[in-house]
């Protein structure tokens, strides 16, 4: 029996506030509830089929739609201290992060500016403060391209982020000047993404490329993903991933442009590993929809997932798994533009599963990961990484 798992992000999608919001300033946040609060009309019935609406204690909870139930449903909250794509997806995989990654809502200390000019050689930098990605761009773009010095920015999260022009400065530069912020920023500054963002001059604004490229912390050598490897257990990463994780416990990775090219090379590597891990991110609910607080966008976003979603669970051989989850929240209605503090929602299915099981509220990300490492090892692992898996309560043993 090959067994295998398609373990699908939908990064930044939150089912609801978290017990501790308010500590981050996210009480009230509500990412999906508040898309369909927006757009009552939205409707989306491959999720729904597999529980979404039946997820308790959510402000979209439906019994009319909760009908039918063929797959597991429940939803997680965060047990690290953090709302970021990797302290998220880290957690998935095991990884408790106790203290957050260091923020910078001033900007970076001159000391550590200073350092990087130095070793980067690129003369000087424009910006240094907390930005959205396209602004900061349409605002300093012409002078970007007078001087060819970089534009630093950051945001709510951990995140040192690199703009320059492919045109101007091109990508082997913008990349290298990454490589040497990631090699620099360690210990008290010791981000969680160095990230690349390329970006072109259109007709009327600049426009963000596809060749962003993130430039992750090691995550420790105890983790679900190294486990799996260890065991020779095939990892296939689809979208940032692979950077999410530094390649940690990855066989074969591949980078995509967007949602549609990540639904398209998870049909790839359907069709290509019949076992093992296929583990993917789609990106632009987070990077196009919530932080531009497009909340159309993301309604319209969910819906061509739905669609893809209903054409691919028959495709799914007897002994697959399918589970879809977030990494955190970026509610598109809420104030600023950063991500928020929320519930994920965790649906679950496999042809040989028990149907309608409420998983609950589970205690941390991490259950899912246990719950694939279980599946797909006959066994967790013991070590440092937490998480209870649910295997037994899907399997029905």
């Amino acid at each position: 029996m090959a067994r295998r798992v398609i373990w699908i992000v939908l990064d930044s999608v939150g089912c609801g506030e978290a017990p501790d919001a308010d500590k981050f300033g996210d009480a009230g946040a509500d990412t999906i509830g508040h898309i369909l609060k927006t757009y009552p009309d939205a409707d989306f019935p491959a999720m729904n089929s597999l529980g979404l609406s039946a997820i308790e204690k959510t402000s979209f909870q439906n019994p009319s739609k909760a009908k039918d139930i063929v797959g597991c449903y429940g939803k997680a909250r965060e047990a690290s201290m953090g709302k970021d794509t990797t302290t998220g997806h880290w957690e998935m995989i095991g990884i408790h992060t106790k203290n957050p990654f260091p923020t910078y809502p001033d900007g970076f200390p001159q000391d550590v500016m200073d350092e990087f000019v130095k070793r980067t050689g690129c003369g000087g930098y424009l910006g240094n403060k907390v930005a959205s990605g396209v602004p900061i761009i349409q605002e300093l773009g012409p002078e970007h391209e007078k001087t060819g010095y970089p534009i630093v920015y950051t945001s709510a999260d951990s995140v040192f982020q690199i703009a320059a022009s492919e045109e101007t400065v091109g990508l082997e530069k913008l990349y290298a000047w990454c490589e040497t912020a990631r090699e620099m920023l360690t210990g008290k500054h010791a981000v969680g993404r160095v990230i690349a963002r390329p970006f072109v001059k259109g007709e009327d604004a600049y426009v963000r490329t596809s060749n962003r490229k993130d430039y992750a912390l090691l995550p420790q050598e105890d983790n679900v993903l190294m486990h799996l490897k260890n065991a020779g257990v095939p990892v296939g990463a689809v979208g940032k991933i692979y950077d999410i994780f530094k390649g940690s416990g990855i066989s074969k990775e591949i980078h995509t442009t967007g949602n549609d090219d990540g639904m398209a090379r998870t049909e790839e590597f359907m069709r290509e590993q019949s076992e093992g891990l296929i583990f993917t991110n789609l990106v632009d609910f987070d990077m196009i929809y919530g932080h531009r607080r497009d909340t159309e966008g993301y309604k319209n976003g969910l819906l061509a997932f739905d669609k893809w979603l209903g054409k691919t669970l028959p495709k799914l051989a007897d002994d697959d798994i399918l589970i879809i989850n977030a990494d955190h929240g970026c509610d598109p209605t809420f104030r600023g533009s950063d991500h928020t503090r929320e519930y994920i929602p965790v649906l679950v299915y496999g042809r040989k599963l028990k149907q309608g099981v409420n998983l609950g509220v589970r205690g941390s990300f991490a259950d899912i990961g246990k719950t694939v490492e279980r599946y797909l090892l006959g066994e967790v692992i013991p070590g440092d990484t937490i998480g209870e898996d649910f295997l037994s309560e899907i399997l029905g043993e």
